[in-house]
């Protein structure tokens, strides 16, 4: 579904010359799982998901969606949930996934039904005709997932997407995902929320300073005596020591 081949995007620092903010990254997501993309502050992530989308150009390397590099055509069989919601505030959401629907060329006869499917899914059934300027950051968040999936695609990208949830909400959106991967959808997703990342997600890649350190199931971490650890200290182990 998605493959990142020897990616290396590099941002120009003054007078120091060039920054990798990612070098020589290179791993796969296949079709169907759950992949969670992990790494500290500034570790590269939301510019590996903006090559990936086609907001930034590569420096060198390549990038693959569905065997293909991106385009026009393959960027409307992706989802996306930015890491921060800034939709148009005098908006309700149902007038932001008409926007999006149109955008995607939805007819309208389907539109209408698929608007009401997503925000009965997102929990905001009962807010769709509230101004969005008066939504808490976990409610922007809940439309913004609910946008993500207005065309129906196949493979969707999340930045952060528990961010500002409640327990609550947070399970109903892991609920979701994982029923969305029942469905045949593929789904990438970044996020420093560990402990959601180690329930749902079929494998992971640990990054630091763009660089891959590890490719793993959340499931299948042991220490050197051969004891099971969680993620999140397999993590802080891996991230701490490089």
């Amino acid at each position: 579904m998605l493959l990142i081949d020897n990616l290396s995007v590099k941002y120009s620092s003054g007078k120091r010359g060039s920054k990798k903010a990612v070098d020589s990254l290179s791993f796969a997501v296949k079709k169907g799982e759950i992949y969670g993309f992990l790494g500290p502050n500034g570790a590269g992530k939301t510019t590996t998901i903006k090559t990936i989308l086609g907001i930034i150009n590569p420096s060198s390397g390549r990038v693959l969606i569905l065997d293909k590099p991106v385009s026009r055509e393959i960027r409307s069989r992706v989802g996306y949930m930015p890491e921060i919601a800034n939709y148009y505030w005098y908006l309700t959401p149902e007038e932001l996934l008409a926007f999006y629907g149109s955008v995607f060329g939805i007819p309208k006869q389907r539109l209408g039904a698929k608007i009401s499917e997503l925000l009965d899914m997102a929990g905001l059934i009962n807010n769709r005709g509230q101004l969005m300027k008066t939504f808490s950051k976990g409610m922007l968040q809940k439309v913004s997932f609910a946008q993500a999936l207005i065309n129906d695609p196949e493979f969707l990208i999340l930045d952060e997407p528990t961010t500002g949830l409640d327990p609550i909400a947070k399970m109903n959106m892991r609920d979701t995902l994982i029923r969305l991967k029942k469905t045949g959808k593929t789904i990438f997703f970044s996020s420093h929320e560990l402990s959601e990342v180690e329930l749902i997600c079929d494998r992971v890649a640990i990054i630091k300073n763009g660089r891959l350190l590890r490719e793993t199931p959340p499931k299948s971490i042991y220490d050197e005596k051969g004891a099971h650890i969680s993620l999140e200290q397999h993590f802080f182990d891996l991230v701490r020591n490089q």
